[in-house]
């Protein structure tokens, strides 16, 4: 008997000692959906999935050296090519997207070691991989499974672990302005050459701040461009272009031919059905949500609100 067709996505924000290390995590479940392939495009966050009912198949990573596989758990870097990930009409798992200034925190490493790369992710966490694939797979609901993740991720976090503060104040004001603050203007209000940012931001990142820039403004557009499909406006690139900070609609086919591998009146037609699903569920914080660039503290407020935390 055929598999009646259904899907679930559930997004989920992580306990509050997380959040800055952590954006959020989704559900997802489909059965009995026509066999496809779906594209993992670049973001501003660290990717960490754990499967349920089958391994995760990777038929290409970005790093196009690396071997398609199968996996129960997965961890992958900030990347500028696309991931595809092929189903033969199920799927199912959580995953988080981690901030690149939490790597350090909950993975024991800086993000730019992962740049471009996928791991099984008991090669970062050792037997906590294999602990949160069995519990999770073992709770029978979506809050008890997201309840399991905050629990052992708690365990692991190392909240003494983290990036300079010059650092993560780049990164964020890149978050907060939508990739729109050039690298000039970055390292004079950290007061560091941009050799030395540039540098240092791309040892711990994973990319240089003008990549960054790009993949954060990037991400941003295509964000817009699904829920414009999911609310039944598809198209209007231009638009989309002229509001994401892109000089034209050309300027945006460009970036997304380098990002996607394809233009986005394709990325949309293969992935409608997706935004279509997901129109009702925040994925993670859309970067222009933030502080706009006239609200954003200096770097001795930040440090100063950072530093009285806790964190």
């Amino acid at each position: 008997m055929a598999t009646e067709p259904s899907s679930q996505f559930v997004a989920y924000r992580p306990a509050p000692a997380l959040r800055p290390f952590l954006a959020g995590y989704v559900g997802y479940r489909e059965v009995g959906i026509p066999p496809g392939r779906h594209r993992g495009l670049p973001s501003p966050y660290l990717t960490m999935i754990v499967t349920l009912d089958e391994p995760l198949v990777m038929a290409a990573h970005p790093d196009p050296a690396t071997p398609p596989g199968r996996y129960d758990t997965l961890v992958g870097g900030l990347h500028t090519a696309p991931a595809l990930v092929e189903h033969d009409g199920r799927q199912s798992g959580v995953q988080l997207a981690l901030s690149p200034l939490g790597a350090r925190a909950l993975l024991g490493l800086p993000a730019g070691e992962l740049t471009n790369t996928d791991l099984d992710a008991g090669t970062l966490l050792g037997p906590l991989a294999r602990e949160l694939h069995e519990r999770i797979r073992a709770a029978p609901t979506w809050a008890e499974r997201f309840a399991v993740l905050d629990r052992l991720l708690l365990r692991r976090l190392d909240v003494e672990t983290r990036p300079r503060d010059e650092l993560m104040w780049a990164w964020r004001r890149l978050l907060a302005t939508g990739g729109g603050v050039s690298m000039s203007e970055l390292a004079g209000e950290v007061g560091w050459s941009s050799r030395y940012l540039s540098r240092c931001f791309g040892m711990e990142i994973g990319l240089s701040p003008k990549r960054a820039a790009r993949v954060v403004r990037f991400d941003r557009a295509r964000r817009l461009l699904q829920r414009r499909a999911g609310a039944g406006r598809a198209g209007g690139l231009a638009e989309v272009a002229a509001t994401t900070g892109y000089y034209d609609q050309a300027h945006l086919d460009r970036d997304f031919r380098a990002f996607a591998g394809c233009p986005p009146s394709r990325w949309l037609a293969e992935e409608f059905r997706l935004a279509d699903e997901f129109q009702d569920v925040e994925e993670f914080p859309a970067v222009d949500e933030l502080s706009t660039s006239d609200e954003f503290p200096t770097v001795e407020e930040f440090q100063a609100f950072d530093g009285s935390s806790g964190r």
